[in-house]
């Protein structure tokens, strides 16, 4: 049974950073595509980064330059670190792993930008 679990949100101020940690289980997690998701109230879930096996990244748009996804494989671990947090940024943050054209999520953490 595949189990992501993810932890590390948090209420944090505008500038500040937060570092989110997804730990995997049940799942070839080394050639697994591992992401970060978010959804914002009223809104749709958006893809934020996500890593594939190796270590090539992909971005939205929104959060190049101050979110870095990594991995580590031996932790079966992927984390997000956030900086220079905005109030759009303000979002449940999910977990996806992605493996032999099948999709798993975990249960989502939230992440509250505010002053």
């Amino acid at each position: 049974q595949v189990q992501l679990v993810e932890s590390g949100g948090g209420l944090v101020q505008p500038g500040g950073s937060l570092r989110l940690s997804c730990a995997a289980s049940g799942i070839i997690f080394s050639i697994s595509t591992m992401g970060w998701y978010r959804q914002a109230p009223g809104k749709e879930r958006e893809l934020v980064a996500h890593i594939i096996s190796g270590s090539t990244t992909i971005y939205a748009d929104s959060v190049k330059g101050r979110f870095t996804i990594s991995r580590d494989n031996a932790k079966n671990t992927v984390y997000l670190q956030m900086n220079s947090l905005k109030p759009e940024d303000t979002a449940v943050y999910y977990c996806n792993g992605y493996i032999y054209g099948r999709d798993y999520w975990g249960q989502g953490t939230q992440v509250t930008v505010s002053s």
